[in-house]
């Protein structure tokens, strides 16, 4: 009897090993009820499971099994990977997945999982506000800023104050504000119903009558007419990375460029090479920039003409004259560094003025913007980075050539199949680099990866409802189940969502770690590929890993403020997922 006691205590202790080795990866804000719906179960261990079970979390009752079972193999650190597809199961409530003995984190399947998921992105938004902060209740970089790089006003005083924080940092680009802006605008003008109003124009608690997207979107807008003040006079950037002195609130920025009171400097577009220390970018034109205030002027003339009708005509002018100016100067407008060698290394112009052109189209209905936008679109079917390994840091950007899709949605059928075989290649291109793995990622683990699975998911939304091809409607909802858990790590990648799951909780922030309030709605960095994370200079981890187990040589994430490379939020990535979450909001109310 004893030693049938110790070969029963050896099972037990074998299996708590075996299973302390295993885990289910599951969306943890859960799946609408007829949706795709696939959990991936990863282990340390050679297993091999044949079931699995869902249980209702309220009383645990066995409600399903299911057998739908796919092998992947070894995959980053893991020796066993297997896809447990249960989208048959429909019924709504709270539940959670066992098997092999492993328990899943619970989760929803309801049509209303994603429902407010759009708005709350803009809390971070909101928070990454310049001049007025509503999050703070105080303005910042009130007394920017100094002309550089125009030598007619050099030094000159500019009234840049607006606008938003790129990241963590202070810094503010057109190149993501601009894109940003279009990209909360053109979701409203998708999905309206998808959006409330319950903050003011500023950003303080409190309805305006205008929903809170638009009034998100017309800060953006008001600091790019600041910044384009006339025909050919446009300015890029504020600041630079001089602003990288250490962690501090933007109310008391210390970050000293020269100026009496503390004001930065604010780039000029010079259609050359820019930096006015060590390093320099390799700007060849102004198409990039002219281009992406030219459609978010468009768009926005449109959108916020029923609230503001006079600020609508002017921006809807100065759409038409940025494009022009595009016109005149062909080429990439990058980000300028100052003492270290990191900046947007923007390369591609053409969709940009793609976007402009057809969104000038859709304002004016004059032809000749629409040949024009179908000729721009031509010279780049596919945004370079969907299938590659690698790029380089906003290489091909924005992300998503939303262009694409307008000129996809065309009456004109002969325009319309160019460009939907065209989003068709880029999603196949995305979908073969990821078919072998259990999590159906072929996103390249490069400097923002989070932002490139938030273009794809776009791509799939649109591509499925412009043709009605179901071929990548499994990738999609992997990239989307991978933004909210369902990946190497099982956290959520955005910043308090899910209130009760797994997700980043010691962000790269100033605002966090200074007043340690969590800055809700924000999308960090994620994963970023081994190599490149130890070439970064600066990366240090302060609080251990947590996730160590995870890391492996493909990619790592860390949830520790000291990793600026994966765990900080972004302001572009996270105005780009407004888009997909109001899309997946309309699904919700439709199949009510």
């Amino acid at each position: 009897m004893k030693t049938l006691k110790l070969v029963a205590l050896s099972l037990i202790s074998v299996n708590i090993s075996l299973f302390s080795q295993t885990w289910i990866r599951i969306n943890q804000l859960g799946y609408p009820e007829n949706s795709i719906k696939v959990a991936v179960l990863v282990s340390m261990d050679d297993i091999s499971p044949l079931t699995f079970e869902i249980y209702r979390s309220s009383d645990n009752e066995l409600v399903w099994k299911g057998n739908k079972i796919t092998a992947y193999g070894k995959f980053a650190c893991f020796n066993s990977t297997f896809r447990l597809n249960f989208s048959d199961f429909k019924s709504e409530g709270e539940y959670y997945l066992k098997s092999v003995g492993v328990k899943s984190p619970s989760f929803r399947i309801s049509n209303k999982v994603y429902k407010g998921t759009a708005d709350f992105l803009l809390n971070y938004m909101r928070e990454q506000q310049c001049g007025y902060n509503p999050f703070l209740k105080d303005s910042c970089h009130t007394h920017d800023g100094f002309i550089i790089d125009n030598s007619a006003k050099e030094n000159q005083y500019i009234d840049a104050v607006g606008g938003w924080h790129d990241a963590s940092d202070y810094l503010q680009y057109v190149t993501t504000s601009a894109t940003a802006t279009y990209q909360m605008l053109f979701a409203y003008m998708k999905y309206p119903n998808s959006f409330e109003d319950k903050y003011d124009k500023n950003g303080d608690a409190g309805p305006n009558g205008i929903p809170d997207i638009l009034d998100e979107a017309k800060w953006g807008l008001d600091w790019l007419v600041k910044l384009n003040p006339k025909y050919g006079e446009l300015y890029n950037q504020i600041a630079d990375d001089r602003d990288h002195t250490g962690f501090r609130l933007p109310d008391r920025d210390s970050a000293n460029y020269g100026g009496p009171d503390l004001e930065r400097p604010v780039y000029y577009v010079t259609g050359k090479p820019q930096g006015i220390c060590k390093y320099k970018n390799r700007t060849t034109g102004v198409s990039s920039a002219a281009g992406k205030f030219a459609s978010a002027f468009a768009l926005g003339s449109v959108l916020l003409q029923k609230y503001y009708p006079e600020f609508s005509k002017t921006i809807k002018q100065k759409a038409i004259e940025a494009y022009n100016y595009g016109k005149t100067d062909l080429g990439v407008t990058q980000t300028a560094s100052c003492k270290s060698p990191y900046f947007y290394e923007e390369d591609n112009y053409v969709d940009d003025m793609e976007l402009a052109s057809i969104q000038l189209f859709k304002v004016s209905g004059e032809n000749n913007y629409l040949k024009e936008a179908v000729e721009w679109g031509k010279l780049e079917p596919v945004t370079p980075w969907m299938g590659a390994d690698t790029a380089r840091h906003y290489q091909w950007y924005p992300f998503i050539n939303l262009a694409h899709y307008l000129l996809a949605e065309e009456n004109d059928q002969s325009i319309s199949r160019v460009f939907t075989d065209y989003m068709n290649e880029g999603l196949d291109r995305i979908y073969n680099r990821g078919k072998n793995n259990p999590f159906l990622i072929g996103i390249p683990f490069i400097w923002c990866s989070n932002n490139l699975v938030s273009a794809a998911l776009i791509q799939c939304r649109f591509y499925n409802e412009i043709s009605n091809d179901s071929s990548y409607m499994e990738m999609e909802a992997a990239l989307r189940d991978w933004l909210l858990g369902c990946n190497i790590w099982g956290t959520s990648m955005i910043i308090g969502l899910p209130q009760n799951g797994d997700y980043p909780s010691d962000p790269h922030s100033s605002i966090y770690l200074l007043t340690h309030r969590q800055i809700n709605g924000g999308l960090v960095d994620g994963p970023i590929y081994n190599s490149i994370f130890n070439n970064l200079l600066g990366l240090k981890i302060v609080h251990g890993d947590e996730y160590s187990e995870f890391q492996s040589n493909l990619a790592v994430y860390h949830d520790d403020y000291g990793d600026y490379s994966t765990n900080e939020p972004t302001m572009d990535g996270t105005a780009s997922l407004s888009i997909y979450f109001s899309a997946l909001e309309k699904m919700g109310k439709t199949n009510k």
